[in-house]
């Protein structure tokens, strides 16, 4: 009877990991958001740019059914992100100047007008 439980557990985690990792992309997005609303762009690009990466990697591993794997992706981006929020937010971090840049759907930013054209 213990043993039944055991595999039945174990078969019922199995069949919750298979499905799209819904909750992790949703985690990954808003704590992006919230290091670059934090000023991470400015205080911490590295860490900004490394989960924005991850989120990409996520999201084409999402498109191609690959859920282990955009999981995974998913969770080092929210990490990365969580270190660029960290690192913007220690005492002693210089505030950001102006307003934060407009950003496109992807996250990117957008090209102001003092940027020359391509």
């Amino acid at each position: 009877m213990v043993r039944f439980l055991v595999v039945l557990v174990g078969v019922a985690c199995l069949a919750g990991c298979r499905g799209a990792p819904v909750q992790e992309m949703s985690d990954a997005r808003q704590a992006i958001a919230a290091a670059r609303v934090a000023g991470a762009a400015e205080r911490s690009p590295i860490d900004l740019g490394a989960a924005q990466a991850a989120l990409e990697r996520a999201e084409n591993y999402l498109q191609a059914q690959e859920y282990t794997r955009a999981r995974s992706a998913a969770l080092e981006a929210k990490r990365r992100a969580s270190a660029a929020l960290a690192e913007s937010t220690r005492p002693g971090a210089m505030p950001p100047t102006g307003p934060p840049p407009e950003t496109g759907p992807s996250g990117a930013p957008l090209p102001s007008a003092a940027d020359p054209p391509p």
